[in-house]
């Protein structure tokens, strides 16, 4: 098991980032690595929405059903993410901070078959890649208004 967590700071309301994050839709516009996301459960996202999405990696597309397991609107989302190559338990807390809003991150990494013996190496990229994901969610937001 891979454990990954951090956490950045961004210049805008609380109730805006856990928005825009909520909405995974939103993702392919601050992840180079995702290449589509829908929802695909009817209704206002919350507990139970589901998202079936892709990502990019090593010149392979890896396809993805995201989960909300908790959905606390705006200090709580909890999901989890099951791909043939692992299953991912992932928590996001999002707290007012002097300086907008503090988003913590903290998941699991169950990889699958083979990929458990990656463990060492899932982790230290998850961490990296993160990051990258967060700092470009960032950047978008802080940005400006965003209407797509």
């Amino acid at each position: 098991m891979a454990r990954i967590k951090g956490e950045i700071t961004v210049g805008r309301p609380v109730e805006v980032v856990f928005d825009y994050v909520a909405d995974q839709t939103n993702e392919p516009h601050y992840n180079p690595s995702m290449v589509r996301a829908e929802m695909v459960t009817a209704g206002p996202i919350g507990k139970g929405t589901r998202f079936r999405s892709a990502v990019r990696s090593g010149g392979r597309t890896a396809e993805m059903l995201i989960e909300y397991t908790s959905f606390e609107r705006p200090r709580l989302l909890a999901s989890v993410t099951t791909m043939e190559q692992a299953e991912i338990e992932y928590t996001l807390t999002f707290e007012r901070s002097p300086r907008g809003t503090c988003m913590r991150w903290s998941g699991q990494v169950l990889p699958k078959g083979a990929f458990r013996l990656l463990g060492p190496l899932i982790t230290w990229m998850g961490v990296r890649q993160e990051q990258r994901i967060w700092d470009g969610m960032k950047r978008r937001l802080e940005a400006g208004p965003t209407t797509d």
